[in-house]
C-alpha cells in the first residue's frame, strides 16, 4: 500500500509460530489449522475515532480534551496551539484527509473490510489489515469480508461510511466545541462528499490519461458514469 501511494501503517515484522491454530477462514462451519503467525506494525500514532468517542462516550470530558489537544500538538503542528478554533481545524483536516484517504483506496481498488470508527486512523492512514481485500474486476458490491452478510463495508460504500465515521467524530468532538463551531464543523462535514468526488476524479483522470485542464472532464464524467 505504501508504494502504490496510500497512506497507511507498515509492517516491521512477520513472526511464525511453530504452533498451530485453529481458524475458520470464511466463518462457515469449515475449521482447520493453520500454521499462526505475528505481523507487527508501526505508525506515527494508533489514535483513531474510536479513541475518542470512548472517552465522550463516558462524559470524561477532561481527559477528552487533554487527549485531543495532544494528538493536535503531536501531529498537527500548523495548526497552533492558540488557536482558540483549534479543534475545529482540527476536525476539517482530518475530514479533508479522510477523503483522500478513501479516493486513494478506491484508486487501486482496495476494499478494507471493516471500516468501523475503531478502526479508522486520526491521522487518516490504513491501520487494522484484517478481511481487506482488492477488488480483481469492478464490482460495487465486492465484499471481502465473509462476516459482512449485510454488505455494510463492500468497496462501493467506503466512502458513505466514512462520512459516517466522521459524523461519530463530530459528535465526540462536541463537547470541546460552542454553538458556533459546531454549526461551522457541521459545513465542513457537508462538505466531504464534493472533497472525496475531487479527488477520486483527480486520481482516475490521471490513471485515464487524461489532462488535468478541463478538455477531457465531460468524457471522464461518462466514463464514470458507464463505470457506476
Amino acid at each position: 500500500m505504501h508504494y502504490l501511494g496510500v497512506p497507511t501503517s507498515r509492517a516491521a515484522s512477520l513472526v511464525v509460530s511453530d504452533d498451530a491454530v485453529w481458524r475458520d477462514q470464511f466463518y462457515n462451519g469449515n475449521v482447520k489449522k493453520e500454521q499462526g503467525a505475528v505481523v507487527l506494525r508501526v505508525a506515527k500514532s494508533w489514535f483513531r475515532i474510536g479513541s475518542l468517542e470512548i472517552l465522550s462516550n463516558s462524559g470524561e470530558f477532561h481527559s477528552l480534551r487533554e487527549v485531543v489537544y495532544f494528538i493536535i500538538n503531536e501531529h498537527f503542528p500548523a495548526i497552533s496551539r492558540t488557536d482558540p478554533n483549534r479543534v475545529l481545524a482540527f476536525f476539517g483536516v482530518v475530514v479533508s484527509q479522510t477523503a483522500d484517504m478513501i479516493a486513494r483506496w478506491m484508486s487501486v481498488g482496495f476494499a478494507h473490510g471493516v471500516c468501523n470508527t475503531d478502526n479508522f486512523s486520526l491521522l487518516s492512514i490504513t491501520i487494522d489489515y484484517g478481511p481487506f481485500g482488492f477488488m480483481e474486476s469492478y464490482d460495487a458490491d465486492y465484499v471481502p469480508n465473509t462476516s459482512d452478510d449485510e454488505g455494510r463495508y463492500r468497496i462501493g460504500n467506503q466512502a458513505n461510511v466514512g462520512m459516517f465515521n466522521l459524523n461519530k467524530l463530530l459528535v465526540a468532538l462536541t463537547p470541546l466545541l460552542d454553538n458556533g463551531q459546531r454549526r461551522m464543523a457541521s459545513s465542513i462535514l457537508d462538505g466531504f462528499p464534493a472533497l472525496y468526488y475531487q479527488r477520486f476524479t483527480e486520481l482516475f483522470r490521471s490513471k485515464l490519461g487524461f489532462l488535468d485542464d478541463g478538455r477531457h472532464k465531460g468524457r471522464f464524467y461518462n466514463v464514470v458514469s458507464s463505470a457506476e
